[in-house]
């Protein structure tokens, strides 16, 4: 029991360093079956209009470039400006800063407690949001490997339905499961997308109202960080909160973090809920976790695909008798409470 158990622990760290190492083969592997995920519900959705497959995949690999070249441009002129800007932006958080330090000490407090604040001097994040955002840029480097790798998987993913009736048929007994974890997957991915697409423009909309720099990069940011939940609507927030303090004021600034707040509990606890369901969420100890895993091994691109990859996995063992105490252990607790009143039901009638 214990030999076998360290042998596979041994070989679980041989694979991962094996991934490590591959990262730069894995990561446009990754970024494309991510997008083809997302593109499948469309794939399948245009095909049962009568349309021919091979049209269906020239008109998404088509749309795909169109919306990687507007992000491109989108990306690179706004993390150009907030670049230029940023020495300002520093600056003047420095100086509040500065106040915030010298309140503090007409206060009482003393200098080891001022040590403690140094270290969360706020125009330190505006250098890391910097150096974020220009890392974003490794989602649309690597164009043709990953349009190449999108094209045969959407192929793939449109003669899965023939192969997964083929196996029924010659009596394979897992074809229920494979087929559950699909449509989990697909399910997930479409809401998820669509969350994060109505949470992005919001917040793109509220933001350009109110006047804060660069609302449409801000508004990026809240769709792709959507895709974590709790931690990524806390990151999106950070940048655009700070700089309408240093841009608009307190006043802003406190109406940007209201703007922020309302639109996450409206969409991702109110409308995400509704739309997915029982059985689709993680606790957020697992995003913390999978997020520092995933961004060691692979990098930024580790951290953005962290919860989507941890998903997947969850959704797969949900399905299968066997390991769905895991799916369980990495769901929310409030998951674990509707599977006990379920139980209770059960055992009463």
């Amino acid at each position: 029991m214990v030999s076998s158990l360290l042998l596979n622990l041994a070989c679980l760290v041989i694979v991962i360093a094996g991934i490590k190492a591959c990262t730069p083969v894995i990561v446009p592997f990754l970024l494309s079956a991510f997008f083809a995920v997302l593109a499948s519900p469309l794939l399948f959705w245009l095909r049962k209009k009568g349309l021919p497959d091979w049209f269906s995949i020239v008109f998404l690999i088509i749309l795909f470039i169109l919306l990687e070249m507007g992000l491109g441009t989108l990306l690179g002129t706004s993390v150009a400006e907030f670049t230029k800007e940023l020495p300002v932006y520093q600056e003047r958080l420095g100086a509040i800063y500065s106040k915030i330090t010298q309140f503090a000490k007409r206060l009482g407090f003393s200098e080891v407690e001022l040590a403690v604040l140094q270290e969360l001097d706020i125009s330190r994040v505006m250098a890391f949001v910097a150096s974020t955002l220009r890392s974003m840029g490794v989602l649309i480097t690597n164009t043709f490997v990953i349009i190449l790798t999108l094209i045969f998987m959407l192929l793939e993913a449109g003669g899965m339905v023939y192969k997964l009736e083929a196996l029924n048929r010659l009596g394979f007994e897992k074809t229920r499961e494979l087929r559950l974890i699909m449509n989990g997957i697909n399910s997930f991915f479409a809401i998820k997308t669509f969350t994060s697409l109505l949470t992005g423009l919001l917040i793109w909309l509220a933001l350009w109202i109110q006047g804060v720099d660069f609302p449409a990069l801000w508004g990026v940011c809240a769709f792709a960080l959507n895709f974590i939940p709790t931690i990524g609507s806390i990151i999106a927030a950070a940048p655009a909160v700070l700089l309408s303090l240093v841009k608009l004021g307190f006043g802003h600034c406190l109406i940007t973090l209201v703007i922020y707040v309302v639109v996450n509990i409206a969409v991702g606890n109110i409308l995400e809920p509704k739309l997915m369901g029982q059985g689709v969420g993680l606790s957020p100890l697992v995003i913390f976790l999978s997020m520092a895993f995933w961004g060691w091994v692979l990098g930024p691109v580790g951290m953005f695909l962290s919860v989507p990859i941890t998903m997947s996995i969850k959704i797969a063992m949900g399905v299968n008798e066997r390991t769905r105490w895991l799916s369980v252990l990495l769901g929310t607790n409030s998951e674990a409470a509707k599977l006990l009143e379920q139980a209770d039901e059960v055992a009463k009638s």
